[in-house]
């Protein structure tokens, strides 16, 4: 459990590929996760083509480190699998979070980027990719060797406040 305190956001790279094996346990990991009536909607694009990572970059103002990964993993929801359509988000959000956490267990990092529910950056993936209305973008998690400055490391985050037992 000690992965999940010490995981963090790492936004800087080094230049070295992940090597597959790797990529290959980080996707069975995304598979692993809870999904409502087991429905598993996710389907997942593995880009490493500076071309494309490059393109992904430029989807939002908070991608831009896409371009410097040697790799990044787009969540995509196939709605053909969905038998509980308004809970896609929960199911892919599962997915995206044992990414990270497997990464981090990896020797690894990423950061995870938001794309849905904003309809701009949904499109923007399809384009890229050539994508049927079918398959709707969730996310992209850039994922490398953590670069210089980028560690993860454990920071208290728990606040007592917060809990409420019984009541509010």
């Amino acid at each position: 459990m000690e992965v999940i305190f010490n995981r963090r956001s790492i936004r800087r790279y080094k230049n070295q590929p992940v090597e597959p094996e790797k990529i290959d346990r980080i996707l069975r990991a995304a598979m692993q996760a809870p999904s409502a009536t087991n429905q598993q909607p996710w389907e997942f694009i593995v880009v490493q083509k500076k071309e494309i990572l490059e393109k992904l970059a430029s989807i939002s103002p908070y991608s831009k480190m896409t371009a410097d990964a040697p790799l990044a993993i787009v969540l995509l929801a196939n709605d053909d699998k969905m038998r509980m359509k308004h809970h896609w988000e929960q199911d892919m959000a599962a997915a995206a979070q044992n990414i990270l956490l497997e990464a981090a267990y990896l020797g690894l990092g990423g950061v995870w980027i938001g794309v849905a529910p904003i309809e701009e950056r949904m499109q923007a993936i399809r384009e890229i990719f050539g994508l049927k209305s079918k398959l709707k973008p969730f996310c992209i998690i850039p994922i490398g060797y953590p670069g210089k400055g980028q560690e993860h490391k454990f920071v208290d985050r728990y606040d007592a406040s917060k809990v409420h037992y019984d009541m509010y």
